[in-house]
């Protein structure tokens, strides 16, 4: 196989991934989408330890506690990186857009994008107020997404 071959078809996978990548729940993460279906971000919180954590999982990252509860975070979180893509896959518009690394309020990071803003580096300022969003992708999945929070206190 040949050069052109091989990047034509790692070209058509990624195509088709990207049409594709719609979450599907598990049992794990089932509270998380029933949550952003719901208009909320629900994290987890371990009832011996108190750490609260993303993602989701059925004990804690922190003392492997299966006494893990979930609750309804704030939404506030602020920008701690991010990096802008230019290259989108070839049904989906040809316009910037940021892949970022956000930090919930509540401690965890969470890697998702920055909406309602220009995709640049002058308009994403690390550490800027966020608040959650949600991004219908299908009829019972809806994604995270971050924009400017100007009533941020």
């Amino acid at each position: 196989m040949n050069i052109s071959t091989q990047s034509s078809g790692a070209k058509r996978v990624a195509e088709e991934l990207s049409r594709n990548a719609i979450p599907v729940p598990t049992p794990e993460t089932q509270h998380f989408w029933d949550g952003t279906a719901a208009g909320e971000l629900r994290l987890q919180r371990c009832s011996l330890c108190a750490q609260v954590f993303f993602p989701p999982r059925p004990f804690c990252p922190a003392c492997a506690s299966r006494s893990v509860e979930v609750f309804a975070a704030s939404g506030r979180a602020t920008l701690y990186s991010y990096t802008i893509n230019h290259v989108q896959p070839r049904d989906q518009p040809q316009a910037p857009q940021s892949m970022a690394l956000v930090q919930l309020e509540e401690g965890p990071r969470m890697i998702s994008t920055i909406t309602d803003i220009e995709q640049t580096p002058a308009a994403l300022v690390l550490d800027m107020k966020l608040k959650v969003a949600f991004r219908q992708l299908s009829e019972s999945i809806w994604l995270p997404v971050f924009k400017p929070d100007t009533g941020f206190s």
